[in-house]
């Protein structure tokens, strides 16, 4: 299933459902990583101050990649209802 996310929190609770899926901890998934615990969490809290490198390597350590599209014509309270 693809998630849409225009925001850092949507990007964050769905990094966040893709690592509950694979039944990793955040610690699990900063191992797989190379990062602490606490980088992981503010990640899927969508901290604005988060490196582009570390959500490319959550990405990668949950199997899953970035896909540039255009918008589609949903709502941001749309999307919000799919998380």
């Amino acid at each position: 299933m693809d998630t849409i996310a225009r925001t850092p929190q949507q990007i964050g609770a769905g990094i966040r459902r893709y690592r509950r899926q694979k039944k990793l901890t955040q610690g699990d998934l900063g191992e797989k990583m190379h990062a602490r615990q606490a980088t992981v969490s503010k990640l899927e809290a969508g901290e604005p101050a988060t490196q582009l490198r570390i959500l490319m390597d959550a990405l990668a350590a949950l199997d899953l990649e970035l896909v540039i599209r255009p918008r589609t014509k949903l709502t941001a309270e749309a999307i919000e209802y799919l998380f």
